[in-house]
């Protein structure tokens, strides 16, 4: 029996899932988180086989939260279950250690073959961005934003999605000395002067989060 964690904000979604997994002989769902402080210590206190991860959540999330999990958890399979469907999002996940990437649209087949294949000790990448991953490589057609650090790319999208310095200086747990920092950063690198221009560039290139 693979037990997993479901590791999602969205109450309807985590519903969702459950109602997929139930479907299935060999997977059942061992626990719940709803922001990732709560994966922490559900992965601390439950035991499970595989972690099925949302990028983004309250409180660390991320690649800051696949860190954290394989910082304590080295072994676990973590299967990022998103909604960005851009090969730069799904190669930070997975060189902060994740084993699997999935975008949400995929089918409830595939899932369950991703989530099959990483408790077996494999690893799984979306059908659909392998090509782009794999030839953006070849091509060296990088964006941009993939010269930003982590905690620099994690502000983009915070900026992008309309939170305040503040607000994202709550969600990382730093001041907002150091978050402005990291805008002035980013915003350097990319060649953008405001905060219009760096919320245009986020849709341009796919990085909205909800």
């Amino acid at each position: 029996m693979i037990r997993i964690l479901i590791a999602d904000d969205h109450a309807i979604v985590r519903g969702g899932l459950r109602q997929i997994i139930a479907t299935t002989s060999d997977i059942v769902v061992a626990a719940e988180a709803a922001q990732g402080a709560e994966v922490v210590d559900k992965l601390r206190s439950c035991v499970v086989d595989l972690l099925l991860l949302d990028m983004t959540m309250p409180g660390i999330s991320g690649v800051d939260l696949i860190r954290r999990v394989r910082a304590e958890q080295p072994a676990l399979p973590v299967l990022v279950l998103s909604i960005h469907d851009e090969a730069q999002v799904a190669s930070r996940a997975l060189r902060a250690g994740a084993t699997g990437y999935l975008t949400k649209d995929s089918d409830p087949d595939v899932l369950l073959a991703a989530i099959r294949k990483l408790a077996d000790g494999g690893r799984f990448i979306d059908p659909k961005l392998v090509d782009a991953m794999v030839f953006e490589t070849q091509r060296g057609d990088v964006p941009p934003h993939e010269v930003l650090s982590d905690r620099e790319f994690q502000v983009l999208q915070m900026l992008a999605a309309g939170r305040s310095i503040n607000e994202i200086a709550e969600a990382c747990s730093l001041s907002a000395k150091t978050i402005s920092t990291h805008k002035m950063r980013l915003m350097q690198k990319l060649g953008l002067s405001n905060n219009a221009e760096v919320i245009r560039y986020a849709i341009r290139h796919g990085l909205i989060v909800e």
